[in-house]
C-alpha cells in the first residue's frame, strides 16, 4: 500500500493545493475499504510527502504543507489506538455505526478473538470475521442453536473455514452478545450481529477496556467454552 489508484488520487486531491470535503470522504472510503494486508499506514505516509515534495516550491509551500497535514490527519484516524488507549465508547443503530465499528476492531485484532453472540447473519460481519482467520487470528466462536442454522445464517460458512465453533443446544438460549478483542477489549450490548439489527432495530453496543470488565467476560467466555 498505497496502491497506483490511491497515488493518482492523492496527486488529484493536490492538483489545486486544498484537501477538500468530497476529496477527504473518497480517500476515507478508500483507507476503510483497504484489506488488512494492505494496511501500510507508514508506507502511505511516504507516499503523502512524496506527493507532496514533487509539487512543492516557493509560491506555493505553505498550501503544500497545509495539504499534507489534513492528509496526515486523515490516515490517523483510520487507524486503530491499541486496545488500552481505548476510552469507553457507545455506538447506536438504526445505521451503520455499530456493524462499522465492528469491523474495525475485527481488522485490527492480532492473535485471538472471542466471539459470544445469538446469531449472525450480516455478511459485512462475517467477512471481517473469515479474513481475520484467515490472518491467523484465532478465532472461536460460541452461538445459539436456534439460530445457527438458519437461513442466512454465517454459521456454516464459519465450520466450512474450519473457525473453532460451540453452538448451545441445551433447552434455554445462549443470547449473549460480546466480543473479546486480543483480550484487552469487549464489545457488548444489544446488539445481534444482523443486517434487520443495523438497518431497523434500536441497539447498541459499548466497547471498553477497563481491565476488570475485559477479565469477568474472558471469564464468562472460558466457563462456557469448557461447558458447550
Amino acid at each position: 500500500m498505497p496502491s497506483e489508484e490511491i497515488r493518482h488520487q492523492l496527486a488529484s486531491s493536490l492538483h489545486d493545493l486544498i484537501l477538500s470535503r468530497g476529496e477527504k470522504q473518497a480517500l476515507r472510503q478508500v483507507f476503510e475499504n483497504l484489506p488488512p494486508a494492505e494496511q501500510d499506514w507508514l508506507q502511505l505516509r511516504r507516499d503523502v510527502f512524496d506527493t507532496a515534495r514533487a509539487k512543492l516550491d516557493e509560491q506555493n509551500s505553505r498550501l503544500v504543507l497545509d495539504w499534507v497535514e489534513e492528509l496526515l490527519k486523515l490516515i490517523h484516524s483510520q487507524q486503530e489506538e491499541p486496545a488500552e488507549l481505548l476510552a469507553p465508547e457507545a455506538h447506536f443503530t438504526p445505521g451503520d455505526d455499530c456493524p462499522r465499528r465492528i469491523m474495525k476492531l475485527i481488522r485490527a485484532a492480532r492473535k485471538d478473538l472471542d466471539i459470544c453472540v445469538f446469531t449472525i447473519t450480516d455478511d459485512r460481519l462475517a467477512n471481517a470475521i473469515l479474513d481475520a482467520h484467515d490472518r491467523g487470528v484465532c478465532v472461536r466462536i460460541i452461538t445459539d442453536n436456534e439460530k445457527a442454522f438458519d437461513q442466512g445464517s454465517d454459521v456454516p460458512r464459519f465450520q466450512d473455514a474450519g473457525i473453532s465453533l460451540k453452538v448451545d443446544h441445551t433447552p434455554f438460549h445462549m443470547h449473549h452478545k460480546f466480543a473479546i478483542f486480543d483480550r484487552q477489549l469487549i464489545l457488548t450490548g444489544s446488539y445481534n450481529w444482523t443486517r434487520g439489527a443495523a438497518n431497523d432495530n434500536h441497539e447498541n453496543i459499548v466497547i471498553s477496556s477497563e481491565k476488570r470488565l475485559v477479565e469477568r467476560f474472558v471469564g464468562v467466555f472460558s466457563k462456557l467454552w469448557n461447558q458447550l
